[in-house]
């Protein structure tokens, strides 16, 4: 496949000294955040929002179809979209909105469901790692859009592509490249970061196929692994070698399984809607063994794709089209907001969550009772559901919603 970049000497030199003077301001390099936990380090944040919401600093366009969200580093935000015949990575200029670069990935990825790509770029060690709905995944110069290699996971694995379009944002952990093709080839494959080349691949019992999660990193004891969600169940992967270490299925359903794993200590929270909840699986390592075990499985937090954040022994997310918190150790709910169904980001004892029909709503992170305390609309809404995450770094609060992307100040209302 022929890969076209767009941008050209004079935005790449302005980029270039863009990222050389790069601001203080946090960064969001990844899919749910540095940790891959959705939560946000920013503190002396608003604790209100006045009845407009917080205030509108610019809004950006140009980046297609699509519902990746946005990683951050330095002065660049990092997206892909569907555009010009073909779907391209996306960087723009985090102080205007403005495009600097983009970079062609692969062919549009097309879907009843609406149109792009669904993952989300990871950017490490100057280098942009981008997985595209057709399985393209290409590694290119965070500061250029240089392309420096490019496979397809899918075919390069034997996997096929699922209902709605491969939605995996890969993890990037050290010189490893983890993503899942599903194929026969591999369930999960490392990659080098730096070439691309295989490291290893990895063989899951039953063959799974990708699903719409993506990989977290378990640190149990001297073990590190990789908790994977396949369309199957939650598994581990030994990190350093890819050997499947145990696998357990409460939490999964037969159609789609999309809500990213907790990693809570010892212990993986995992949750899917289409009526079938979450189970909280303990991970024990014993005598050089690694066996799971389920501690509880139950209906209480059907998440559909909006994600969970775990904070001080409570968990907070969308439970089908119900906003909950779940006390962890027993699985319990301690409150329920009904017609909330989004997705959710926490920072500074607060909570952002962005209904997937639009409107966006600060609550406190408190497990005693759902708090309310601000609420706006987001303007020049697209007639698709807001799907992509809300982002919170550096003050702001970014909203991707199809072509445009909107930053707001969160310190400034």
């Amino acid at each position: 496949m022929v890969l076209i970049r767009t941008c050209n000497v004079q935005i790449t030199i302005a980029v270039m000294v863009l990222l050389a003077s790069m601001s203080d301001a946090a960064d969001w390099n990844q899919f749910r955040g540095p940790n891959r936990d959705n939560i946000s380090t920013e503190t002396n944040l608003s604790s209100q929002w006045p009845q407009e919401g917080p205030s509108l600093l610019w809004i950006g366009s140009g980046l297609g179809e699509g519902y990746s969200a946005v990683s951050i580093v330095g002065d660049v935000i990092y997206t892909m979209g569907n555009q010009d015949g073909g779907e391209f990575i996306v960087a723009l200029n985090r102080n205007t909105g403005k495009v600097v670069w983009k970079v062609r990935n692969g062919n549009e990825y097309h879907d009843g469901t609406g149109n792009g790509p669904r993952g989300t770029p990871t950017v490490v060690d100057g280098r942009v790692y981008a997985l595209g709905g057709n399985g393209d995944l290409t590694c290119c110069g965070a500061d250029s859009g240089d392309v420096l290699w490019h496979r397809n996971i899918l075919s390069d694995f034997q996997g096929s592509n699922i209902t709605w379009g491969i939605s995996e944002s890969v993890l990037v952990d050290g010189d490893k490249v983890i993503c899942t093709p599903g194929g026969n080839k591999a369930t999960v494959v490392a990659l080098n970061a730096i070439s691309g080349n295989e490291e290893w691949v990895s063989r899951v019992p039953e063959s799974p196929q990708a699903s719409y999660a993506s990989p977290v990193i378990s640190q149990i004891g001297n073990t590190k692994q990789y908790v994977v969600f396949t369309s199957k169940g939650v598994v581990g992967i030994q990190a350093d070698n890819g050997k499947p270490l145990w696998g357990q299925n409460k939490s999964s359903n037969g159609t789609a399984n999309c809500a990213t794993p907790l990693v809570i200590k010892s212990h993986i929270y995992s949750s899917s809607d289409y009526g079938t909840g979450a189970e909280l699986i303990q991970i024990n390592t014993r005598r050089r063994k690694i066996n799971s075990r389920i501690v509880y499985h139950n209906k209480n937090m059907k998440n559909h794709h909006g994600g969970m954040v775990y904070i001080d022994g409570h968990i907070y997310g969308s439970s089908s089209d119900i906003l909950t918190c779940i006390h962890l150790k027993s699985g319990k709910p301690t409150w329920r907001q009904r017609s909330m169904k989004g997705a959710v980001v926490y920072a500074d004892g607060k909570i952002v969550f962005r209904h997937q029909e639009g409107p966006v709503v600060l609550l406190e992170a408190s497990p005693e009772a759902f708090k309310q305390l601000g609420r706006f609309d987001q303007p020049e809404r697209s007639s698709r559901p807001a799907w992509a995450h809300p982002v919170i770094a550096g003050e702001r609060l970014y909203l991707r919603d199809q072509d445009k992307l909107l930053a707001y100040d969160l310190q400034g209302s």
